[in-house]
C-alpha cells in the first residue's frame, strides 16, 4: 500500500463529538470538543484538550467541575453551533433549546436532551502547547433509559456523533456492528 506523508497531524479516525459544560459567572455554557478521550478506568477519568483562549477553560478553572455530554445525531446542528460561537457573547442554552439539569455537582451543567452525561471534577491540568490538557475524574454517569439494552448503554441507541479531520472536517454517525469486544480476536490465539 502506497503512503503519503503529512507531517505531524492530530488525526485519529474518528474522534467523539462531545459538549463540555461549565458554569461561568453563574451561567451554564457548553462548548463542542473532539479532542476528548478516556484517560483511565481506575479511577474513571477523561481527558479534554482545551485551547487556552476558550471560554470553557475559565469555567473549569473557576469551579474545578465540568460535564462531558454526548449528543446524539439528532442534535448535530446544536452540537456544531456550540463550537461556532462563544459563550461570552451568546446564550447557547437558550439558542439551542437545551433543558439543563444538575446532578451532584452544582457547577457541571447537564443536558436533558443528550443521552449520556458525565459529571467531572478537575483532577489535573497540563500545559500542552496552545492547549491545556484537562483530566477530569468522572464522579457520576447518567444514561437515558431508552438508550439501554439489558440495562447497559447501547451505542446504536445512543447514536453518538463522531468527528474526523482530513480533507474536510466532517461529522458522521456510528456504523455497522463488527463483533464482540475482547472476544472476536480469540480465534487468532494459538
Amino acid at each position: 500500500m502506497a503512503r503519503k506523508e503529512f507531517g505531524p497531524q492530530p488525526w485519529l479516525f474518528p474522534n467523539p463529538t462531545v459538549l463540555v459544560g461549565t458554569v461561568i459567572d453563574g451561567k451554564p455554557n457548553f462548548a463542542t470538543f473532539a479532542g476528548c478521550g478516556i484517560a483511565g478506568d481506575k479511577p474513571p477519568t477523561i481527558s479534554i484538550a482545551v485551547h487556552r483562549q476558550r471560554y470553557t477553560l475559565k469555567g473549569i478553572r473557576q469551579n474545578k467541575e465540568f460535564s462531558v455530554v454526548i449528543p446524539s445525531v439528532n442534535l448535530i446542528k446544536e452540537a456544531d453551533y456550540c463550537g461556532l460561537v462563544s459563550g461570552v457573547r451568546s446564550d447557547k442554552v437558550r439558542d439551542c433549546g437545551f433543558t439543563v439539569f444538575y446532578g451532584t455537582l452544582k457547577s457541571a451543567p447537564l443536558i436533558e436532551q443528550c443521552p449520556v452525561n458525565l459529571e467531572c471534577t478537575l483532577l489535573k491540568r497540563f500545559d500542552v502547547g496552545v492547549h491545556d490538557l484537562v483530566i477530569g475524574k468522572i464522579v457520576q454517569t447518567y444514561v437515558s433509559e431508552e438508550c439501554l439494552t439489558d440495562g447497559k448503554p447501547d451505542i446504536m441507541k445512543i447514536k453518538p456523533i463522531v468527528f474526523s479531520m482530513g480533507s474536510v472536517p466532517r461529522y458522521n454517525a456510528v456504523g455497522e456492528y463488527l463483533g464482540q469486544g475482547y472476544h472476536i480476536g480469540k480465534e487468532l490465539k494459538k
